[in-house]
């Protein structure tokens, strides 16, 4: 399979949001107004190191990441990426399209100057844990999150 790693356009979204609700943790946290995507991905738009990835084979959507961009003081000063909101289309998983996307993210993190590439994973996901492990990512810290508005 031929894959095309792009920076997704405004025209991407439902087919984006349609991938993140398909599973279970997204079936429960995603809605059917896409007036909050179309806004939060403008939003992402004007901020230079947030980026919305697209992976496509045949002129379909197959897959699909974020990759945000963040300077700091910690380690040397180091700069670090941030990689959420992986999916890979339901139909597709075990082709290789998650080990060629991760690639495209740590490519893209190394020509951005990132020393460090970074992600989150729901404690629940143990087979994404397993892929992770498998491309060499270590589970170093524990994570905390805090719901700040309804």
């Amino acid at each position: 399979m031929t894959l095309l790693w792009r920076e997704a356009l405004r025209y991407d979204v439902p087919v984006i949001v349609a991938m993140l609700a398909d599973d279970v943790l997204g079936k429960a946290r995603e809605d059917t107004d896409p007036d909050p995507y179309f806004a939060a991905f403008d939003a992402m738009r004007m901020e230079g190191g947030n980026h919305l990835i697209v992976g496509e084979s045949e002129g379909r959507i197959v897959a699909t990441y974020q990759l945000t961009f963040i300077s700091g003081l910690s380690l040397k000063a180091s700069r670090r990426a941030q990689v959420e909101s992986v999916r890979v289309d339901g139909e597709l998983r075990g082709q290789g399209i998650g080990v060629a996307l991760m690639a495209d993210a740590e490519a893209r993190a190394r020509d951005a100057g990132c020393s460090l590439i970074q992600l989150t994973s729901n404690a629940s996901r143990d087979r994404a844990h397993d892929f992770y492990r498998g491309l060499g990512y270590e589970a170093s810290h524990v994570g905390f999150k805090k719901v700040l508005c309804a």
